[in-house]
């Protein structure tokens, strides 16, 4: 097939283009990123490999296309939607490709509203390693995946096997029929709680055989059945997990009586690796096997990447942007230093306004009179989103509370102001140079000491 991807440079979008490609497919996109960016390293990467670009105005879309795939990012009123049209060339929207594609494997759903990046690229990893040689499909980059071709968000391989993260946020999480499916946990994100346990239910009922789920969040109880699959840490399940150690950047426990070693930190994390070994154990493989090579994943870009430390200075960044995910990274954090500056920035006026009272306590519930939290301004990728609301509504609520919360409008006054900080953790969704905010702090947290 000829298949052309306008708004590749998404991550599930950018997953589908290198599948495919390494499928055998024809592959030619676009995205307003590489337009504005001529440089843009993803850019350089499809290029590499094969996989033409061209600009995101129509020209570069003809009748020879046998299919036209849109993120959902891309409005119906684009050149390129009203080109496929004037040309007859079928259209789908990338939810719905997806859901196409998984018909045709033994498809591992990966879901939750938290940890699907993380678990989703654990379990591809894992799966590899051990010799089923699974197809993979992502949103998180998996260090270990990644290769001057490869960003490190797909796997095409040559199992029936095909490993998806399984995203609620669009609502066509229902539209699957997997294989199997893992459920992680729930709490409030892109839909109200009840709304997404609908979502999850379906994809219960429409997976073929196992479920894996999570004892231990009560918000997935009713969804479960008498033939679910659970883990947990603190409650009674099939896979639970004992003897539980938490170190600063790493975490053992047992299953089984099998010992584990994960190079990753948090309880959220332990939760990923044991839903994993759930997996793999009900799919036939040895739990001392799983704990052979569990230890060798370095984990997913932006999840708790590490820029700085050197004993006295530390620099993270991660992706943690919900509720859920703030409260799970903040308290991984609090049991390696007692004096923290996170800085966080909001990811869309809507989804900040669903979660308002929810930020404004986690913030509250996990900052120490010690820690300061800087708020920059609402990430907006474009869109007619209502701007009704702003991060200066979040550091309100926040203060009132009694905690440290401020709004800083510009990231050169972080690098500029001095304090008595030497940790910084920088967090977001999806805005790319939240990292390169880490990188700079990370090179100047000893100079900014001294300003």
């Amino acid at each position: 097939m000829k298949i052309f991807f306008s708004g590749m440079a998404g991550s599930g979008m950018s997953a589908i283009a290198g599948f495919m490609s390494d499928s055998g497919h024809i592959v030619i996109g676009s995205d307003r990123a590489f337009d504005t960016n001529p440089s843009h390293p993803l850019k350089n990467t499809f290029r590499s490999r094969g996989i033409a670009v061209v600009p995101q105005d129509g020209s570069g879309m003809d009748s020879a296309f046998d299919l036209a795939v849109f993120s959902t990012a891309v409005e119906p009123d684009h050149p390129e939607f009203l080109k496929a049209g004037s040309l007859g060339i079928p259209t789908k929207t990338r939810p719905e490709y997806l859901a196409d594609i998984t018909a045709s494997f033994k498809t591992i759903a990966v879901s939750g509203t938290s940890g699907k990046s993380t678990v989703s690229g654990m379990l591809a990893f894992l799966m590899n390693r051990l010799g089923l040689d699974p197809n993979f499909i992502g949103g998180g980059r998996v260090r270990q995946f990644r290769s001057p071709a490869n960003p490190g968000n797909y796997l095409a391989g040559n199992s029936d096997y095909l490993v998806i993260e399984a995203c609620e946020s669009d609502g066509t999480i229902v539209n699957y029929r997997p294989e199997h499916s893992l459920i992680l946990n729930l709490s409030l994100d892109h839909h109200a709680v009840y709304e997404t346990a609908e979502m999850f239910d379906t994809l219960v009922k429409n997976t073929r055989s196992k479920v894996i789920l999570n004892a231990d969040d009560p918000n997935l109880r009713g969804i479960r059945n008498r033939d679910t699959i659970t883990f947990s840490t603190d409650t009674p399940s099939h896979y639970k997990a004992d003897n539980v150690v938490y170190r600063p950047f790493a975490s053992e426990f047992s299953v089984h009586g099998t010992g584990f070693s994960l190079s990753l930190p948090g309880k959220y994390n332990v939760y990923n690796a044991l839903s994993c070994i759930a997996m793999l154990a009900e799919l036939g493989i040895p739990l001392r096997s799983v704990a052979r090579v569990l230890p060798e994943f370095q984990g997913i870009d932006r999840r708790f990447d590490i820029y700085l430390d050197d004993g006295e200075h530390l620099v993270i960044d991660d992706y943690a942007h919900n509720p859920h995910k703030i409260s799970s990274l903040m308290r991984a954090v609090k049991k390696i230093k007692k004096k923290v500056c996170y800085i966080f920035q909001p990811h869309g006026f809507g989804p900040t306004r669903l979660m308002k009272d929810e930020y404004i306590r986690a913030f509250s519930d996990n900052l120490r009179d010690s820690d300061r939290l800087i708020l920059l301004p609402i990430y907006f990728a474009g869109g007619t989103a209502s701007r009704d609301i702003s991060s200066h509504d979040l550091a309100e609520g926040i203060t009132a509370r009694g905690k440290n919360a401020e709004v800083v409008k510009k990231r050169s006054d972080i690098l500029k102001s001095g304090n008595e900080f030497t940790v910084y953790v920088v967090f977001g969704a999806r805005d790319e140079t939240l990292a390169d905010l880490a990188k700079q702090i990370a090179g100047s947290v000893p100079g900014m000491n001294k300003s």
